[in-house]
């Protein structure tokens, strides 16, 4: 790949004054072959295997990082759903496997590990259900170990009464991490349509249609597009797209480099590039400030949806020219906690959770770390997510909820959670009641699709 002085300079100056960084690189490791029926073998198995596997990556991704001079800010790994790995074992719970899963991330040195998960969008298994009834348990005991299920695809519809049990999920990891604003749910995200080879958390699990290990890699720069986009002078629309994909090709190409290198050396598989702009609390390293740049008073107002289809869709066209190997999610985050621009379009009224699901219309990540009432009852969250769900699956794409019942607060209070998860305004939802339409249970079943006209 032949880089430019020119371009160096332009990375420079990204890394120094625009918060440009790689966000993750993600080792995603295959634990079929860990599966036991004895929980105590399959727990040094899965030791065994993430230990021996991702022993380098934080060391290797470290030398890279100071080899391009461009941040990495996270390192994570990625394992097979553990559903499928401990269907075969012989326990009650699996929440002794998420603690292994936190004890060998913590050995290694990553920041998270994804992949205690199942995949029920069209039915649920024993060992599904022990997955998923242990979540709360396993996330109220790790600080690593993230947690995902995906209840809904195109081509399955929803599984509502997978929807009806995450609502009753999520409430009690709240109540279980109350002490700590119930951050458990940071760490939990519902899907419809999720991506096998996603490097971002909490949605990050290795597929099965994946290599033995790969490394996957997700780019940022909320704050290099927002710069680029306030540079202009009275631009048009036309003009604005133009720019956006410019600097996402320039981001993208970094990206692609970095991921190339750290294969390299780890002797893994190279598998994709996420192209998502991942904002963090920092200010103007933000989705909101971009969509502000574009003339938008503040985030949330009228011309939002169209303003983030346009920007999804530029960094999409622009990324997509600088790599062949673009995946995961690949959209604009647009998480409350996490966007200072967001945060503070919440907190000046502009901002609802029902504008926010519009805009997940358009983009790939959907309703983001969003508090909520912790007295907001199961079935309303489970309605909330069915509602994503339908979103997804009606539009062929990936959307997810990372939804936080928030313990003991109340619209206006705030819950804090540190770090790149940053702090979050709780926010209304709707008061009536979808506690019938929950309880009725079954599946919606999955769209026409030749019929799409």
């Amino acid at each position: 790949m032949l880089i430019h002085p020119e371009e160096i300079l332009q990375t420079i100056q990204m890394v120094t004054t625009e918060n440009l960084d790689i966000r993750t690189v993600t080792m995603g490791i295959n634990l079929r072959d860990c599966s036991h029926p004895d929980i105590d073998e399959l727990n040094a198995n899965i030791y065994e295997k993430i230990t021996t596997y991702a022993k380098d990556l934080v060391e290797v991704t470290d030398e890279i990082s100071r080899l391009y001079g461009v941040p990495i800010v996270n390192k994570r790994i990625s394992v097979t759903p553990v559903s499928i790995v401990a269907e075969a074992s012989k326990c009650d719970d699996f929440v002794s496997i998420a603690q292994t899963m936190d004890k060998a991330a913590s050995k290694v040195g990553v920041d998270f590990i994804g992949g205690f998960s199942a995949l029920v969008h069209k039915g649920i298994t024993p060992g599904d259900l022990k997955l998923i009834n242990s979540i709360p348990q396993a996330l109220a005991t790790t600080e690593k170990v993230c947690s995902s299920v995906n209840v809904a695809t195109t081509h399955a519809g929803i599984n509502m009464d997978a929807v009806a049990l995450m609502g009753k999920i999520i409430k009690k990891t709240a109540s279980l991490t109350a002490e700590r604003d119930g951050i458990g749910c940071a760490k939990l995200v519902v899907f419809a349509n999720a991506p096998e080879d996603n490097p971002f958390m909490a949605g990050a699990f290795h597929g099965v249609g994946e290599p033995d290990c790969a490394i996957n890699v997700g780019v940022s720069g909320p704050g290099v597009v927002n710069a680029a986009v306030r540079a202009l002078k009275n631009p048009t629309l036309n003009e604005i797209a133009e720019t956006i994909k410019k600097t996402a090709f320039k981001i993208t190409r970094m990206g692609e480099k970095v991921g190339r290198e750290v294969s390299s050396r780890l002797n893994a598989q190279f598998g994709v590039l996420d192209l998502s702009l991942a904002p963090t609390p920092a200010v103007g390293d933000s989705v909101a400030a971009i969509l502000e740049a574009m003339g938008l008073e503040r985030c949330g107002t009228h011309g939002t949806t169209a303003a983030l289809a346009m920007l999804n869709d530029a960094v999409k066209k622009g990324g997509s020219m600088a790599s062949s190997s673009v995946g995961g999610l690949s959209g604009a985050f647009i998480p409350v906690s996490e966007d200072a621009g967001m945060i503070r379009a919440v907190q000046e009224g502009s901002l609802s959770l029902e504008k926010l699901e519009a805009m997940t219309s358009v983009c790939s990540v959907g309703l983001d770390m969003i508090a909520v009432p912790g007295d907001t009852s199961e079935s309303t969250i489970s309605a909330i997510i069915a509602d994503e769900m339908a979103i997804g699956i009606i539009n062929s794409k990936t959307t997810a909820v990372r939804l936080i019942p928030a313990p003991g607060k109340q619209v206006g209070d705030e819950v804090e959670f540190g770090g790149l998860l940053g702090r979050a305004p709780v926010m209304a939802v709707n008061p009536f009641s979808s506690e019938k339409f929950i309880s009725r249970g079954g599946k919606i079943p999955a769209p026409i699709q030749a019929l799409n006209n």
